[in-house]
C-alpha cells in the first residue's frame, strides 16, 4: 500500500438539472491544483435525490457518463459517485467508478430509502464490491446503507477504505456524525461520507458534514454547512498500527447476508 491523496466535493445540486450541476462541478474542480487518486462526488450528483426517475434517468453510455470520463481522464484520476441510471427498463441509485483509461465499475445501492419511496422506483443492488488505488481495497457504499452495519461489516478483512456517497439530510445530521466514526471504529477501516450542501426541490436542507474517520476514530476532514472541495492525504501506516494494536477482526462472529 502506498499513501494516497482523496479529494471530495462537498457541492451544492441544482434540482433535476443535470446540465447545469456538471457545469456547476466543472467549474469548481477547474479550480483543482494538486494531484489526486480519487475524486468523490455526492450521491445524485448530477440531479439531486429525486425520484422523478423518467425525466433524471440516464444510460451507461449518455452525457454524465461521458462527463465523469472526460474529468477522470483530465486528472489522471479515479472519478466517482451515484445517479440514476436506467437498464431494461428499471432503475438505479448507481455509483460509478469511473477510471482514466474509461473503464469503471459499479455499484447499485443495496438498501433504498422507503421513507421517500425510492423502493418502489428503483432496484435495489444484490451484492458489494471492493474496488483498489495503490493497493488500497475501498468498498464504495450509497447514503441509507450506512444504517446497515450488517452490509458494511469488514468481514474476512475484505477493505481498507469504506466511502458513503449521500445526499443525508439536516434534520438527521446527528445520526450522520454518529454512524460513520461507528463504521470506522467497529471495522478498523477509513471511513469517508460525502454529502451535498443546500436545499432540494422538495425544501428539504442538507448542511454537508462531508467527514473522514480513521481507524482509530480520529476526524481526518469535516466540514460542515458550506461547498467545499478539499484534498487530504491517508496513510496505510496509520491503519496497520490501529489493526496490529487491537486486532479484534479476528474475533467477530461469523455469518451469511440472505
Amino acid at each position: 500500500m502506498e499513501q494516497i491523496k482523496v479529494t471530495i466535493f462537498q457541492a451544492y445540486l441544482f434540482w433535476e438539472n443535470a446540465e447545469k450541476n456538471l457545469q456547476n462541478l466543472s467549474l469548481r474542480l477547474s479550480g483543482l491544483r494538486e494531484k489526486t487518486d480519487l475524486i468523490i462526488l455526492p450521491e445524485m450528483f448530477n440531479t439531486g435525490f429525486t425520484m422523478n426517475v423518467e425525466a433524471c434517468s440516464e444510460t451507461m453510455s449518455g452525457p454524465t457518463m461521458h462527463w465523469m470520463f472526460d474529468l477522470s481522464k483530465k486528472f489522471e484520476c479515479v472519478v466517482a459517485g451515484s445517479l440514476i441510471i436506467e437498464e431494461d427498463g428499471r432503475y438505479y441509485n448507481r455509483f460509478v467508478w469511473m477510471s482514466p483509461d474509461g473503464t469503471f465499475v459499479h455499484y447499485d445501492k443495496r438498501h433504498l430509502f422507503s421513507m421517500a419511496k425510492e423502493n418502489e422506483k428503483f432496484t435495489a443492488g444484490a451484492s458489494r464490491v471492493v474496488l483498489n488505488i495503490k493497493g488500497w481495497r475501498i468498498c464504495p457504499m450509497v447514503c441509507y446503507d450506512l444504517r446497515f452495519p450488517v452490509w458494511s461489516r469488514n468481514e474476512n478483512d475484505a477493505y481498507d477504505l469504506l466511502v458513503y456517497t449521500a445526499n443525508w439530510p439536516d434534520k438527521r445530521s446527528a445520526h450522520w456524525r454518529a454512524l460513520i466514526p461507528a463504521r470506522a471504529i467497529e471495522n478498523q477501516a477509513f471511513v469517508i461520507g460525502v454529502n451535498r450542501v443546500g436545499h432540494d426541490g422538495n425544501e428539504n436542507y442538507y448542511s454537508g458534514g462531508s467527514m473522514c474517520i480513521s481507524p482509530a476514530g480520529d476526524v481526518v476532514y469535516y466540514k460542515p454547512e458550506d461547498e467545499d472541495l478539499y484534498t487530504f492525504t491517508l496513510n496505510p501506516k496509520d491503519l496497520i498500527e490501529t489493526r496490529e494494536n487491537l486486532p479484534f477482526l479476528h474475533d467477530q462472529d461469523k455469518f451469511t447476508i440472505i
